[in-house]
């Protein structure tokens, strides 16, 4: 009975450990890296959402930044830059009440932008950078973090 029990633990941990290794790669958070390389900024990131993953070009991407101050915020701007093989290929910036409610205050926070990119975007991979600052041009932060943009739906042919 003994051997009998011990074999369905072990076949149990086997299953939940296959299980993991299936889901925690769906679920892995995208990887952000600090302008300064310490993240010795008021607004740090703690992770990047991106979904549809890869960005399906001709249609709505939408990208979930989450972070964390210690300070009230009542306004500023997020100036984006998006490069393509290390050439700047696209900036833009945003008010970050259009963004996130404001004021922002101390604690954890989203800001969240949907953007639908031209149908004609080449696939690839692309790295985005943000700089926030506040509504005294004091930077909040700067980080960047890389991702994907797949082949755009293909239209059949009749």
């Amino acid at each position: 009975m003994e051997i009998l029990a011990g074999n369905r633990q072990l076949s149990l941990i086997l299953l939940l450990l296959a299980t993991a290794c299936l889901v925690l790669p769906s679920i892995q958070a995208t990887k952000v890296k600090y302008c300064d390389g310490k993240g010795n900024y008021n607004v740090k990131v703690h992770g990047v959402h991106i979904s549809p993953e890869p960005v399906t070009p001709g249609k709505p991407a939408t990208f979930n930044i989450s972070a964390s101050t210690g300070q009230t915020v009542s306004g500023g701007k997020a100036a984006l830059e998006v490069s393509y093989f290390g050439v700047r290929v696209h900036r833009e910036d945003h008010n970050l009440c259009e963004e996130t409610s404001c004021p922002i205050s101390p604690g954890n926070f989203v800001l969240s932008h949907t953007q639908t990119l031209p149908a004609f975007t080449p696939p690839g991979s692309y790295t985005l950078r943000m700089k926030m600052e506040d509504a005294n041009k004091h930077q909040l932060t700067c980080f960047s973090f890389s991702f994907k943009i797949g082949f755009g739906s293909s239209v059949s042919s009749m």
